[in-house]
């Protein structure tokens, strides 16, 4: 039976489903749908396969409920190099999210060497056993295969994840809606310890050299650090062929416990 997707259309409203809800509260989106479809209307509307999305932030300001979701956008630069785009997230006629996306036009590399991280040595995910428990994927929200450490553990997290739903129904998943649906994981990542996750985002930033080639996309934590309730907390991103970027978030302590934790 096919998934479900996240969003059915209706003119130009998005209608959620009940997969599109979040753990913090059951009658609101996931952070993730609502990052998936500001990048989905941008992509949509302004996208090109000369230029590269190098840079999307999405801020989170508000909470949306299970409604009729709206998207705007306008271009604020559209240059032979650089274009910027910005949109914003409707809820009941309330604005809820906001992003702003630079893309970049496709050249060829400057000239010399540059230094770069290695590239992660981990097994590839086909060669991964699938895990039982299905709260590691917010009960079929999405798959994934753990590689080093867990939610909370305190050492090197590593994991690939992958999409198994369509984010609007009758539309494949772009590689650049893929990674921006996905890039929210990096908050519970970074960002849950030891009793639990405490912090609710409030915004992510996705910085990539180039869109995901393959399904799978690779996180590894590489930065968490909290002050007086304010967190911040990074992952690096990977697909089967390498490195493709980053996604950094900040956070806030959160007092509500979540209605549908992941596992510890």
């Amino acid at each position: 039976m096919k998934n479900q997707p996240f969003f059915t259309k209706d003119r130009d409203a998005f209608i959620p489903t009940f997969v599109a809800n979040g753990p913090w509260d059951p009658n609101s989106l996931h952070g993730r749908v609502i990052i998936g479809l500001l990048a989905f209307e941008i992509e949509q509307r302004h996208g090109s396969d000369d230029f590269v999305p190098a840079r999307l932030t999405v801020d989170m300001f508000r909470l949306p409920k299970m409604a009729p979701i709206e998207v705007e956008t306008r271009i604020i630069r559209d240059g032979m190099r650089i274009k910027v785009v910005e949109a914003e997230f409707f809820s009941g006629g309330t604005s809820m999210a906001r992003a702003s996306c630079q893309l970049l036009r496709k050249t060829e590399n400057a000239p010399g060497n540059v230094w770069s991280p290695p590239n992660w040595d981990v097994p590839q995910p086909a060669d991964i056993a699938k895990p039982t428990d299905p709260r590691l994927g917010m009960n079929g929200k999405w798959t994934t295969r753990p590689i080093a450490g867990h939610m909370g553990s305190l050492g090197p997290r590593r994991l690939w994840m992958s999409e198994v739903r369509e984010l609007v129904e009758g539309v494949p998943m772009t590689p650049f809606v893929h990674v921006a649906t996905g890039a929210d994981f990096a908050s519970p990542f970074a960002n849950a310890g030891d009793q639990g996750l405490g912090y609710i985002n409030s915004d992510v930033t996705i910085y990539l050299h180039r869109l995901p080639v393959t399904n799978w996309i690779g996180f590894e934590v590489v930065n968490h650090h909290a002050t007086e309730g304010i967190a911040i907390g990074e992952c690096w991103l990977y697909d089967e062929k390498g490195p493709i970027g980053t996604s950094t978030v900040a956070a806030l302590a959160q007092r509500k416990p979540m209605t549908n934790p992941p596992p510890p």
